[in-house]
């Protein structure tokens, strides 16, 4: 079983490669990493002398001052060196540069020597390196304003905020899980790559991409419709929007029931994709779910009885409680990384209508079960 540490563990694509990494338990040991282990030599080396793998993402991206990212990116990059050195460390390093690296700007040239910093520990000591120059991230909890333009766009949009653009050039793209599902591909194969070009999954204008965003607000913020999904990207991009929305308020919805004599009808969801429709019959007491998805798109739908539904997202102990009532029919839509469960609190049976994106396969389930 192979130990790793993440440096920047509670950062953007760090926060996803903990996770996920956590979903292989037999293969993977965590070793927990905090921030003020760089402030502190005898922390920083007891957090390395443990560690088989180090994957190096602490970094600072934006900041008024070009000259403190500079300094702030190679002082860190250098502290980790230099605690390598400290306790003999063998380990294979995996850090995070960016293709900016080509640029003539000091966030680039930080990302570069604090690569080269690495490169060169290895080459002296025997330890493995990977130089990892990655494009543009994208995905679900980014911070807006900070990790990319797709989250500040998804946070205006969900916000009421009205996006612009500032520069509408072409921006090379891929999303955090697919960067993290390459990470742990280089982990698992253990090579050394000094300098290791991670290839984009897609290139988009910024103007292409405020677009889908903007029909995603449109048709599903709005509107409560699912739109259409073309491809990998578009997926990852609508997942990526949802996971902007404030659950709090916006859930439950509640459907539009048109009623005469015969009794009521009610549409449940409009598609732009197909996926899997089901129902189910739950009696008093009992809770289905207490499971979480990574990319699954899925919606509950209460038409008769009394429902708690209740999400968390993982990695927080904030439960989110919907309740729902067939009189009133509502939905909730499941997010990314929330594990969610629905009960029967009332006194009849509960009806309910499930739909998922995708039809269901046992040997690609994308279902962990974790208590909410």
């Amino acid at each position: 079983m192979k130990k790793i540490g993440i440096t920047g563990q509670e950062g953007f694509v760090g926060k996803h490669l903990y996770n996920t990494l956590g979903l292989y338990t037999e293969e993977f040991e965590q070793i927990p990493f905090e921030r003020n282990f760089f402030e502190s030599e005898d922390k920083l080396d007891s957090f390395v002398s443990q560690c088989d793998v180090i994957v190096h993402l602490a970094a600072m991206n934006r900041h008024d001052s070009e000259q403190v990212i500079y300094d702030t990116n190679v002082a860190l990059a250098n502290q980790l060196v230099d605690s390598l050195k400290r306790t003999a460390s063998k380990a294979h390093v995996l850090i995070s540069s960016s293709t900016q690296e080509e640029r003539d700007n000091l966030y680039g040239k930080s990302k570069r020597e604090g690569r080269e910093a690495l490169v060169n520990w290895a080459k002296q000591s025997g330890g493995k390196i990977s130089g990892l120059i990655i494009p543009n991230v994208f995905g679900a909890f980014g911070k807006p304003f900070y990790n990319s333009f797709i989250a500040t766009f998804c946070y205006q949009l969900t916000h009421g905020e009205i996006p612009s653009i500032a520069n509408d050039g072409e921006v090379k793209l891929i999303y955090v899980q697919e960067l993290v599902n390459r990470i742990i591909e280089e982990i698992r194969n253990g090579n050394s790559s000094p300098e290791l070009y991670i290839e984009p999954t897609a290139t988009k204008k910024v103007s292409e991409v405020l677009s889908l965003l903007t029909e995603y607000k449109t048709k599903y913020f709005d509107g409560g419709e699912i739109p259409v999904i073309n491809n990998a990207f578009e997926h990852n991009l609508f997942n990526t929007f949802r996971s902007y929305m404030d659950y709090a308020t916006h859930f439950p919805v509640k459907f539009t029931q048109h009623t005469d004599p015969r009794g009521a009808f009610v549409e449940v969801i409009r598609l732009g994709i197909g996926g899997q429709c089901s129902f189910s019959t739950t009696v008093p007491g009992i809770t289905r779910g207490n499971h979480y998805h990574t990319r699954k798109i899925e919606r509950f739908a209460v038409i008769k009885g009394k429902a708690l539904i209740q999400l968390r997202k993982i990695d927080t102990d904030e439960v989110l409680n919907f309740h729902l009532d067939g009189n009133e029919p509502a939905y909730v839509d499941m997010p990314i990384w929330y594990t969610h469960n629905i009960k029967n609190i009332g006194d009849e049976e509960l009806y309910t209508i499930f739909w998922i994106n995708e039809p269901y396969d046992p040997t690609d389930a994308d279902t962990y079960f974790l208590e909410v």
